[in-house]
Order: structure tokens, then C-alpha cells, then sequence
């Protein structure tokens, strides 16, 4: 998957924004407010952190050893960063929707239902 792959199938994704609060080198996707993902564009190879259950970034890493590691500049117990020319695409965007399955649905009420109503 590349960068624009990527960044099609993060705005595919219902109530996803895309915004550079970090500057025009960080690229950064949003659902209702809430980080879900995040890729430094000048990071070669090309990057992406995820939000993940603790359980599942660890055995990730484990398993895609090199591949899959610590969330770069995010919490590392939650957070992974992905090389996106190493893996399949099938992985990377199952990854995707884990991250923003986690982070929408641990936002409050009011925004869950607000992201529900949304077409």
C-alpha cells in the first residue's frame, strides 16, 4: 500500500478529516475530533502510526518483527508504526479499521451518536 492508498482508505472512513496539527510534514487522521492514525510524510520508508489494544500491538510486533514496531513519537503501549511498502495491504487496512474502531468507540455519547447519524 502506498502513501495515497493509504490516505484514500483513512478518508473513507465515516466522520475522517484530515488535518497537519503537527506541521506540514505530519500527516494526521481524525475521526470526530480523535486521532486514529498519523504518517510522517518525510519518513522514507513510508510510515504509519495506529492506535491498537495493548495485547494485540504486542503480539503484533512479535510477530511482524521489524515491521510492525512501538508507535514512533506516540505512547508506546498503545500505538504501532507501520512500514507500509513491507506489509499487505489486507493486514494494513485491517489495521486501519482496528485503529478507528478502538479510538470511535471510546468517544463520549454525544460524538458516538453524532458519528452514527452522519450518511
Amino acid at each position: 500500500m502506498n502513501i495515497e492508498v493509504y490516505r484514500e482508505y483513512c478518508l473513507s472512513k465515516k466522520g475522517t478529516v484530515e488535518e497537519m496539527p503537527f506541521g506540514p510534514d505530519t500527516l494526521v487522521f481524525k475521526v470526530m475530533g480523535k486521532i486514529f492514525s498519523s504518517s510522517g510524510l518525510q519518513r522514507l520508508p513510508a510510515q504509519i502510526n495506529l492506535k491498537c489494544e495493548p495485547e494485540r500491538a504486542v503480539a503484533l510486533r512479535e510477530e511482524y518483527d521489524g515491521l510492525i514496531i512501538p508507535g514512533y513519537h506516540m505512547s508506546k503501549k498503545h500505538w504501532n508504526t507501520l512500514f507500509l511498502d513491507s506489509l499487505s495491504p489486507k493486514l494494513i487496512a485491517e489495521l486501519i479499521d482496528h485503529s478507528y474502531d478502538l479510538v470511535a468507540s471510546k468517544l463520549p455519547r454525544k460524538l458516538r451518536a453524532d458519528l452514527d447519524a452522519l450518511s
